[in-house]
C-alpha cells in the first residue's frame, strides 16, 4: 500500500454502492409503456452491470437502440433516483477510505450524469466520478488515478481491476455469486460492502 500515495480505492456503482434495481425496474417499465414494447423489467435487474445498450438490444431492433438509450436516460432521473437506496455499508466504505487519508473513485458503466444524481441524492461523496466505462475499460481510470484496489460486484469489475493490475475486491451483492467472482480472478470476495472497512484496515 505504501507504493500508492495517497491511497486511492475505486468503487463500482450499481449493486456495489447503490441498490439501483427499484429505479432501473421503474425506468424500464416506463420506457415499455411509452414505446409499446414488451420489456421484462424483472429480468433486466437480474443482469445489471454491462452497458445500457447491451440490455436494450434484447428488446429493440439494433437501429432503435441509440434512440431508446437516449430516452431511457431522459426518463431515469424522474423514475430511478429517489427509488434507489444505498446498499448497506456504502457510506462506511467511503468513510473508511477517507479515514486512511485516501481518495475514493467511482468508476461505472452508467451515464455519468445519472450516476452523479444517485451519489448526490444518497450523500455518497467520492472524490472522483467517471462514467461510461465497462469491464476492461475501467482500467483506464484506475491506472490514471493510481488506484490501489477496485471494489465491484460483477465479473466485469474483476476484469477491470485485473487489467489495471490492482487488487480486485468483489462483493457478492449483485448478479454474480461468490464462486463466479472467485473464478473470474477476484483477489478478495466479501459477502457485502459492510465487510470492506475491516478488510481495508488489514490490507
Amino acid at each position: 500500500m505504501a507504493a500508492h500515495s495517497p491511497l486511492t480505492v475505486g468503487f463500482d456503482l450499481d449493486m456495489t454502492l447503490v441498490d439501483s434495481r427499484p429505479g432501473i425496474r421503474a425506468t424500464y417499465r416506463e420506457l415499455a409503456r411509452q414505446t409499446g414494447t414488451y420489456i421484462d423489467a424483472e429480468l433486466t435487474v437480474t443482469r445489471l452491470g454491462p452497458p445500457l445498450a447491451e440490455e436494450l438490444a434484447h428488446w429493440f431492433p439494433e437501429e432503435r437502440v441509440p434512440a431508446m438509450a437516449d430516452r431511457y436516460r431522459e426518463l431515469y432521473p424522474r423514475h430511478a433516483i429517489a427509488a434507489s437506496p444505498a446498499l448497506p455499508g456504502a457510506h462506511e466504505a467511503l468513510a473508511a477510505v477517507r479515514e486512511r487519508g485516501g481518495r475514493s473513485l467511482v468508476v461505472t458503466a452508467k451515464h455519468e450524469g445519472n450516476a452523479k444524481l444517485h451519489l448526490d441524492h444518497l450523500g455518497l461523496l467520492p472524490d472522483v466520478l467517471i462514467g461510461e466505462l465497462w469491464a476492461e475499460e475501467k482500467a483506464l481510470a484506475l491506472r490514471e488515478h493510481g488506484a490501489f484496489a477496485y471494489v465491484g460486484d460483477h465479473v466485469g469489475d474483476v476484469r477491470g481491476a485485473r487489467t489495471a493490475g490492482v487488487i480486485s475486491v468483489a462483493v457478492a451483492t449483485g448478479p454474480c455469486g461468490a464462486g463466479e467472482l472467485r473464478a473470474a480472478g477476484a483477489d478478495i470476495v466479501l459477502p457485502a460492502l459492510t465487510d470492506f472497512p475491516a478488510w481495508l484496515a488489514g490490507a
